[in-house]
């Protein structure tokens, strides 16, 4: 398994240099095509108008988006002049996270930017959150502050789920490529530790077969740490690059609900992290 088709997914009046460059990077490791998809929709003023005004106003904002768009068309474009490969641009006058998961059946990866818990535009942001529970792919969530795609270390986030296989499935072109793999389980509750190692024990095991050496870790957390917080502690002893996970969520009158743990992930803003759901 390889990536051959990065997709990366840009926004509006949001930092996109991380994301370009990380999926520039990824384009060149794998030998890969990049996508470049962005959308936006003109959202209208809230307060009242009609007849030729309101159309001026409609007019106006249409062209600005198209204006902003094409503009992210030239930083895109910019950025991945010299990866080599095949590259094309895709965009449209539509709902950003409509359009960026229609376009996903196009891609083997989407590269996609964090997300500030306190923002969410849907006329201009394709959120993650959108992205992971809905793309059918896996989806690589790169922090702004991040400049390179680290994969010296990576840190499996093992929970025995089908959304944890998928993404230690999806990652292994990146896992072939880190220096260090480190499979950590959070045991719940009072649950038997050597449980979780025998579970770990398979899974390293599985990767070893696919020409991976990994080490299992059974996370000593104290009982008043959350999931996050320990995830967080073992990222930072291993000094992982890179975090892979499965992604979970529910519906709710809806609307896709993460739970905290994935809603930690697409909001850290310290490590890149690859979801599957």
């Amino acid at each position: 398994m390889t990536y051959a088709t990065v997709m990366v997914s840009l926004a509006l009046d949001q930092p996109n240099d991380a994301r370009l460059q990380v999926a520039g990077e990824l384009a060149e490791r794998f030998e890969a095509a990049v996508v470049g998809v962005a959308a936006a929709q003109f959202l209208p003023p809230l307060y009242f108008t009609d007849g030729a005004e309101a159309q001026s106003v409609i007019d106006h904002g249409r062209a600005s988006v198209k204006r902003r768009l094409a503009g992210l068309e030239g930083q895109f474009r910019t950025a991945t002049r010299n990866r080599g490969g095949h590259v094309e641009w895709r965009s449209a006058m539509d709902f950003p996270a409509r359009f960026v998961l229609a376009q996903a059946r196009c891609a083997d990866i989407i590269v996609s930017g964090g997300q500030s818990p306190a923002f969410s535009d849907a006329f201009s942001l394709a959120s993650p959150k959108d992205l992971v529970m809905q793309a059918g792919r896996p989806l690589l969530v790169v922090p702004d502050k991040i400049d390179w795609l680290d994969l010296r270390n990576v840190l499996v986030a093992w929970k025995d789920t089908p959304e944890a296989r998928r993404a230690l499935a999806d990652a292994l072109p990146m896992l072939r490529k880190a220096r260090g793999v480190t499979v950590v389980e959070i045991p719940e509750g009072g649950e038997d530790r050597s449980a979780a190692m025998e579970r770990l024990t398979d899974v390293t095991a599985w990767l070893a077969r696919h020409g991976i050496t990994a080490t299992a870790r059974v996370s000593e957390a104290g009982w008043n740490q959350s999931a996050a917080d320990q995830l967080g502690i073992v990222a930072g002893d291993i000094e992982a690059g890179l975090i892979v996970a499965g992604a979970y969520g529910h519906s709710r009158f809806s609307e896709l609900i993460l739970g905290g743990f994935t809603e930690y992930l697409v909001t850290q803003s310290a490590r890149c992290v690859l979801l599957s759901n």
